[in-house]
């Protein structure tokens, strides 16, 4: 077993580019806090054995309806557990050090960030990005390599991975954060190149990153894992996001349709899916927008959906990750009545939010100026 490197670095700190902070009591806490202490089971079995230290007799009110709740509680954790094994199958083995970690869009941001959580515990990792990061920050943060390519770029991705395997060895985690940043534009004034390049960033690239990434994992004594970041807006649409919540719908249900050719095929014991999908992080893609209550809407830092995606590969288990907790359900959305729809929409501020954004002096500017020098870079390219 290779001896995890030793490395001198800067301190895992998140990426922000938000200056406004959560409220400090917000429903996620409430919900975290409820679901530690008297939501888990084991508080209830201690205090079924309060009860009897008293000498409750087991005939009382108090102790029977203590007994109920402690049977509930455990029924829920076992059907719990139960239909996450049923819905995505026995674990696969995970030995970082014989895993070779791929992140795209993993030179800022969240991609960053779990590249350096992979490199500190010893892991071998490829940072795929189209900016470039400098050689000597490579050997600082520990990584394997970064290489400048555009994931879009199917000629170009291919070229990439035959050297990761041969640099690093086989591909056998690819953690997808390659992301095309917000416009943040109605649909009609959105331009047709603008429109296009979030699609081929966000969607495209997607499509080629499995393609190329799944045979190694496949041919791979232990499997591997893959990690698609999408979005709550692929489900939820938000005014003045088009764009993006039409490529985030699109790769949520690509990566549903590829765990689903797996599961037919019988190589879903082989290679573990998992989807995330989190609200609004506080990184640089979002840092105009801001949440209209971040009470029920916190905005997530980095390290908080980096410290889920890293356990659940750990875990070597597939599975969906949502947060923070409205982003669990976004499921019952769909099923509300139209009426109730538009008023949560409404109460919420979601369609609001982007056009507020955009509103700011010299943000329209900055956004055409940036877009272009992006789509000239990609034409010299």
């Amino acid at each position: 077993m290779a001896t995890p490197k030793l490395i001198h670095t800067h301190p895992l700190q998140p990426t922000t580019s938000n200056s406004n902070t959560n409220p400090p009591l917000t429903i996620d806490l409430l919900l975290t806090t409820l679901t530690r202490t008297i939501l888990h089971p084991i508080p209830s079995y201690i205090l079924l054995l309060c009860l009897r230290a008293q000498a409750t007799p087991y005939t009382s009110l108090p102790f029977i309806i203590a007994i109920i709740y402690s049977a509930l509680l455990t029924l829920i954790y076992i059907l719990s557990t139960l239909n996450h094994q049923l819905a995505y199958g026995a674990p696969r083995t995970v030995d970082l050090s014989n895993e070779v970690v791929v992140v795209t869009g993993g030179a800022s941001g969240l991609g960053l960030l779990i590249a350096r959580i992979y490199a500190l515990r010893g892991a071998s990792v490829a940072v795929l990005d189209v900016r470039g990061i400098s050689d000597e920050e490579v050997e600082e943060m520990g990584l394997g390599g970064c290489y400048v390519c555009d994931v879009s770029d199917r000629g170009a991705l291919e070229g990439v991975v035959g050297r990761v395997g041969e640099e690093l060895g086989t591909p056998t985690i690819l953690i997808h954060c390659a992301a095309a940043r917000i416009n943040g534009l109605p649909l009609q004034q959105l331009s047709p190149e603008a429109f296009q390049k979030t699609i081929n960033t966000n969607l495209l690239a997607a499509v080629h990153a499995y393609q190329v990434f799944l045979p190694y994992m496949l041919a791979a004594p232990d499997g591997g894992t893959i990690v698609t970041v999408s979005s709550v807006l692929g489900q939820l649409c938000a005014a003045g996001l088009a764009d993006y919540s039409a490529s985030k719908a699109g790769l949520s249900a690509l990566h549903r349709s590829l765990e689903a050719e797996l599961r037919q095929s019988g190589d879903d014991a082989k290679v573990k899916m998992v989807l995330v999908e989190p609200g609004q992080i506080s990184t640089p893609l979002f840092e105009s927008v801001q949440t209209p209550n971040r009470f029920f809407a916190p905005v997530l830092e980095p390290v908080q959906v980096a410290q889920a995606i890293v356990s659940a590969v750990d875990s070597g288990r597939g599975g969906v990750i949502r947060l923070p907790a409205f982003a669990m359900l976004v499921n019952w959305y769909a099923v509300l009545p139209a009426s109730v729809q538009r008023l949560a929409r409404y109460l919420s501020g979601i369609d609001s939010a982007v056009a507020q954004a955009s509103s700011k002096p010299g943000r329209a500017d900055s956004s055409s100026q940036q877009l272009q020098t992006e789509l000239d870079h990609v034409k010299e390219d």
